[in-house]
């Protein structure tokens, strides 16, 4: 099982482009262009910057378990 995410999906006319949303998220923009890319698993760090940027969610809405 590998924890996904929706922030990506979410960020779509919330914030102009990824390097906007890193910045608010509190990462570099290396690192979420390698969680986009699959090179990268989501841990700690990028999890507390997507609730950052997006306070109105719950964890659920911004993360989920797939299969894969």
């Amino acid at each position: 099982m590998k924890l996904k995410t929706r922030v990506f999906e979410l960020s779509n006319g919330k914030y102009q482009n990824l390097p906007e949303l890193a910045q608010t998220m509190g990462i570099s923009q290396d690192l979420i262009y390698s969680v986009r890319r699959g090179e990268r698993g989501i841990h700690g760090r990028f999890i507390l910057g997507a609730m950052k940027a997006f306070p109105g969610y719950k964890l659920d809405d911004l993360f989920y378990v797939s299969e894969d």
